[in-house]
């Protein structure tokens, strides 16, 4: 076995996450003139990568709950935060990041505090809306953020269309558990 030395390695790494990136934009059903490219996609990636990493690392906020989508610079905030505080410090926070165009903020505020017993009716009312929604053959279940506190789901991420996102708050409310759906998708430029 021959040993390269490490950049080899990360080269190839890299050069491979680009070729499935290419490829996965090739297979992209969604109108011409919403589509990104593939460099666009690794730029998103990135964008979300660190702010998601900057929210986590502040020592005030709690931004491992916040749900981090970035579509052309556009980064979408969502999930549920304990105070309007934590809500416009993560706002702040994610500005600062380069590479960020603007930000949407669709972070709600918690009522009140959860019970252990609340925050596992939300998890499993979280997994069975997610699970709804792939298989729900209207809807691209892998394009949504998805989270729950006490019931209320709150629905993200950016969606072809509008009758997509009709779609997707239609499902949910079907599922067991939820009293209640907030969709705050936006609809791709």
């Amino acid at each position: 076995m021959t040993m390269h030395p490490r950049p080899f390695q990360l080269g190839i790494a890299v050069a491979a996450a680009l070729a499935g990136l290419a490829l996965a934009g090739c297979n992209n059903s969604a109108p011409a003139d919403k589509q990104v490219s593939a460099g666009t996609h690794l730029d998103d990636a990135v964008i979300t990568t660190k702010v998601k990493s900057t929210l986590l690392a502040d020592s005030v906020g709690r931004g491992g709950d916040t749900s981090v989508e970035t579509r052309k610079g556009d980064v979408l905030l969502s999930g549920f935060v304990d105070s309007q505080a934590q809500a416009d410090r993560e706002v702040q926070l994610a500005k600062g990041v380069e590479g960020v165009q603007s930000v949407q903020n669709k972070l709600m505020i918690k009522d009140g505090k959860s019970s252990a017993g609340n925050v596992l009716d939300d998890s499993v009312v979280t997994v069975k809306v997610k699970s709804a929604l792939l298989a729900d053959d209207q809807t691209r279940g892998t394009e949504f953020a998805v989270s729950s506190n006490k019931g209320v789901v709150q629905l993200s991420g950016y969606v072809d269309s509008a009758d997509e996102q009709a779609r997707a708050t239609s499902v949910a409310r079907t599922v067991e558990g939820v009293q209640s759906v907030v969709n705050d998708t936006s609809i791709k430029k």
